[in-house]
C-alpha cells in the first residue's frame, strides 16, 4: 500500500477544465490529504479551497498549478512550510524557486502529477 503524501495544490480552482481541479479530486480519491489553496475560495467536491496562506504542517509535496510570475508571492510560505518536494508541472518551471528549494533542502521535481499519480510514481 501506498504511504499517504500530505498535499498542498497550490493553484487550484473549483472550474473542473482545470489540471488543478482534476489533481485535486485525484489526490484525494489516492487517500492523500489534500490542502487546496487557489486566488478565490470555493470547492472542489467536498474539498474546499481556501485563498490564506496558513501554516499547515508535514507537508510532503507542493504541487504547482500557477505560472512563474504568479508564483513569486508564495516563495516565502512555501521555504516556511519546508515540504519534501516541489512538483513544477508543464507550464510552471521556474528555476528560481527550484534553486531556492534546492538550497533549503526541498527537492524540486519537473513532472506531471497526474501522470505520477497514475503511473505509480507518486
Amino acid at each position: 500500500m501506498q504511504k499517504q503524501k500530505k498535499t498542498l495544490v497550490l493553484g487550484a480552482s473549483p472550474n473542473p477544465s482545470r489540471y488543478s481541479h482534476a489533481a485535486v479530486k485525484r489526490l484525494h480519491g489516492y487517500n492523500h490529504p489534500v490542502i487546496a489553496l487557489g486566488k478565490r475560495k470555493g470547492s472542489i467536491g467536498d474539498i474546499q479551497i481556501t485563498n490564506e496562506k496558513k501554516h499547515h504542517k508535514d507537508i510532503d509535496t507542493v504541487t504547482l498549478y500557477l505560472n512563474p510570475a504568479n508564483q513569486k508571492e508564495y516563495y516565502e510560505y512555501l521555504m516556511l512550510l519546508n515540504p519534501k518536494r516541489i512538483i513544477f508541472n508543464p507550464g510552471t518551471e521556474n528555476n528560481e524557486l527550484a534553486e531556492m528549494a534546492s538550497r533549503k533542502g526541498i527537492e524540486p521535481v519537473d513532472a506531471c502529477t497526474l501522470v505520477m499519480l497514475s503511473t505509480n510514481q507518486y
